[in-house]
């Protein structure tokens, strides 16, 4: 398979980005998108020439790091993976692709198509976490019975792996998908329900402080979200907020 490549170049987060043409040849449709890279990024060392810069890690669709802009959607054609899941079938020979960082202003570029996502962190860090006092005797975790209906809508919001699609695929630059998964995933069980005034108060605050923009209500976070996050969630965070806000 031969792919006309245009890909962002940028030096540093100072410096002047620009899309630059690659062509590659012989790559098979069942190599992943990291490794047509990886064959691009080999031919250009041979040449002596400057690697493109890609953040990647687990390689398995669990860390979200890999996340890359292909050809105007977030982790690129398919539906429910990261970029490290699409595989090259999803082409045809000839095709060009527009490879770009993931477009925010809450998130910005580091180098070529590596962005800094650090904001989703401090979100995290606001309140993204139950508070349990650790002296004495460790609480067994089945003390509290939970609902099903309730445990699993949980579990489903905490799948959330912060790749940041959900603010890629906004107009607005929005993180409403991703704090509000933060938020119910505590929000509906009853450990988390002690400090939820304080919770969904401290991380809309920060995600606000961050310069990420409102809700669009397009539904377009879902639709490019690996891992199928409901927009429900964005709901229920608004009605925690709702609450927490009249206290």
């Amino acid at each position: 398979m031969k792919l006309n490549l245009k890909i962002w170049r940028q030096e540093s987060a100072e410096a002047k980005g620009k899309m630059v043409d690659y062509q590659i040849d012989g790559i098979d449709g069942d190599m992943s998108f990291l490794e047509m890279l990886d064959i691009l990024n080999e031919e250009l060392v041979a040449k002596g020439e400057d690697t493109v810069q890609f953040d990647h890690d687990c390689r398995e669709g669990i860390c979200g790091s890999c996340s890359l802009q292909i050809n105007g959607e977030p982790h690129g054609p398919d539906k429910l993976i990261a970029t490290c899941q699409l595989h090259m079938r999803s082409f045809k020979d000839g095709d060009t692709i527009v490879i770009e960082p993931f477009r925010a202003k809450a998130f910005p570029v580091v180098k070529d198509l590596i962005v800094d996502r650090s904001a989703f962190d401090r979100i995290q860090q606001a309140w993204g976490y139950v508070s349990v006092n650790t002296s004495g005797n460790t609480i067994d975790a089945n003390s509290i019975p939970v609902e099903k209906e309730k445990a699993d809508e949980s579990f489903n919001a905490a799948t959330c792996i912060g790749c940041g699609a959900c603010v890629a695929a906004c107009k607005n630059a929005s993180a409403m998908l991703f704090t509000s998964a933060k938020v119910s995933q505590y929000a509906l069980l009853p450990q988390g329900r002690v400090e939820a005034t304080e919770r969904v108060m401290a991380m809309v605050r920060q995600m606000d402080e961050e310069g990420f923009g409102n809700c669009s209500n397009t539904g377009a976070c879902e639709i490019e979200c690996p891992k199928g996050i409901s927009l429900e969630n964005i709901a229920r965070m608004n009605r925690e907020y709702l609450k927490a806000s009249t206290k």
